[in-house]
């Protein structure tokens, strides 16, 4: 079950550029509560603590309990905002979530076991082509990552999702059936194998 974090937040009586300008010099980051159909919440939380929370990583993929002067919110950041220069958060929106909700996240892929696949000792090359996948999830089983284990793979081998085990509950977001990674062949062999199939085809031809 996905641990829920514990966040304390200031209401914020007025909005506006200046407003939230006010808030960012008193070292507080804007952020808004909405959704399930109720009223927005304009709010601010720490500017030290919820940086270091966004930085330690997973932060659109967790669960937080907001308590705004006493009322409690559950909720999932929904998008946040950095300053193109500092790198620091200017803004957060935060989306409230219901006991047993379903939620659609980006969670990361991540590959292991790279020594025991074939196709890499042999001198191929894993080509990612998907570093995050979109899962719908029961917003209380929000996976961590999603891994993929090498161990077997050839040249030539394409990974996609519906061949990874998804923990119970989780399903991809997405129609079709996302291509993970492949793992291709060292531009030499490319080469090796093309001439040979020219010769091939020449020899083909003059029969």
């Amino acid at each position: 079950m996905t641990a829920i974090k514990e966040l304390k937040a200031t209401a914020r009586t007025r909005a506006g550029k200046g407003a939230a300008r006010a808030e960012r010099l008193a070292g507080r980051v804007p952020a808004v509560i909405y959704g399930e159909k109720k009223e927005p919440v304009t709010i601010s939380v720490n500017h030290r603590e919820i940086t270091r929370i966004i930085y330690a990583g997973h932060f659109l993929t967790t669960l937080f309990e907001i308590d705004v002067d006493g009322t409690k919110h559950r909720v999932i950041p929904r998008d946040y905002q950095l300053d193109p220069v500092k790198d620091l958060p200017l803004h957060i929106d935060f989306l409230r979530v219901s006991q047993g909700a379903r939620v659609t996240v980006e969670v990361p892929v991540h590959f292991e076991n790279q020594d025991k696949a074939p196709g890499i000792k042999a001198g191929g090359t894993l080509n990612v082509v998907a570093h995050a996948v979109s899962l719908d999830c029961p917003a209380e089983s929000i996976p961590d990552a999603i891994t993929v284990d090498l161990t077997g793979r050839e040249l030539g081998d394409t990974i996609h999702l519906s061949a990874i085990k998804l923990p119970a509950g989780v399903e991809s977001a997405v129609s079709g059936d996302d291509t993970l990674a492949t793992i291709v062949a060292p531009s030499g062999l490319k080469e090796a194998e093309a001439d040979e199939a020219a010769a091939a085809a020449a020899e083909a031809a003059k029969a």
